[in-house]
């Protein structure tokens, strides 16, 4: 039997498309169901304050460059959205004058227009936001030279290369709506996907790539970085791969509340634990990965019970 006709964008998969007994068993959970669903390989974290959550993201930044040397280089691949760490990293190597001439960073994506990526003078650059936000408050003399800052770019065959000979001690995320890592969304539903979405097999051996967005990504970018003017936001990304994904040593992604909602932090969570990946729910392959870590926000956590406003 296909499955569910997705509630959302009917052309797509998505999490709407999953077993009701999934959605209703994981909107029944509370903060401290979710505490419990931690397990060897896959651990959640909470945070009771703001401070403390992005103080601990910028600090795994700091733990992966300090590890970094000249015969063993190492970095970190990185997010924005959030990006409420990233002054903090820079103001802690600073303080610390902490020499990252052999560190190593990955931006995770970049938005594709008209078939090149996004300059970096552009408003919505991936890019820009990291050098404004964090690399270009380093002092120059503790900075990594430009050509260990990777940015995904329109031929991803530079980018793909930087992650040989290099390694990555971690990767962190935020969670989109769609409950995508990066812009790893659910596939379209056509061709051979038209009536089941492809096997975890098969995107796993999906590498940084060009992709189309789905138009819930596109919606919520518009709503968190554009003021809600879909217009503004391109309907393709270059993105960091699964494959890239599992060269990092952990994953560990990090969730306030801003940027997915209570049911899709409980629905991802639970499927990790649970050993369920489902490509129509991408963040739930790290099912797979051997060390994946969840860090929530407390309060952003929220409640899944019906309230009308």
């Amino acid at each position: 039997m296909p499955r569910k006709i997705s509630s959302i964008a009917p052309g797509w998969w998505d999490y709407t498309t999953l077993d009701s007994a999934i959605i209703k068993e994981v909107a029944a959970l509370t903060p401290e169901k979710m505490l419990q669903l931690s397990r060897p390989g896959f651990k959640v974290v909470f945070y009771d304050t703001l401070e403390d959550f992005y103080l601990a993201q910028a600090l795994e930044y700091i733990t992966a460059w300090k590890q970094s040397t000249p015969d063993n280089p190492v970095g970190i691949c990185g997010p924005i959205g959030p990006t409420e760490q990233l002054p903090l990293v820079a103001r802690i190597v600073n303080e610390l004058g902490l020499s990252l001439k052999s560190a190593h960073f990955w931006g995770m994506d970049e938005w594709l227009i008209d078939g090149k990526e996004a300059p970096a003078d552009h408003p919505l650059s991936f890019e820009k936001a990291d050098r404004e936000l964090c690399f270009n408050r380093i002092r120059k003399e503790l900075l990594m030279p430009d050509a260990h800052l990777h940015f995904p770019k329109a031929d991803t065959t530079t980018y793909r290369k930087s992650w040989e000979g290099v390694r990555c001690a971690v990767m962190q995320g935020g969670q989109g709506d769609i409950k995508h890592w990066a812009f790893n969304d659910p596939p379209k539903r056509e061709g051979i996907y038209q009536d089941h979405p492809p096997s975890s097999e098969e995107y796993r051996a999906l590498a940084t790539r060009v992709v189309d967005l789905h138009p819930i990504t596109i919606a919520q970018n518009a709503r968190t970085s554009g003021g809600g003017n879909i217009t503004l936001v391109p309907t393709q990304a270059i993105t960091v791969g699964p494959v890239e994904t599992w060269k990092a040593e952990k994953v560990s992604i990090w969730q306030a509340g801003t940027h997915d909602n209570p049911f899709g932090q409980r629905l991802t969570t639970f499927m990790i634990s649970q050993n369920i990946p489902d490509t129509a729910v991408p963040m739930s392959l790290l099912a797979d990965h051997p060390n994946v870590q969840f860090n929530f926000y407390r309060p952003g956590l929220g409640t899944c019970a019906i309230e009308m406003h």
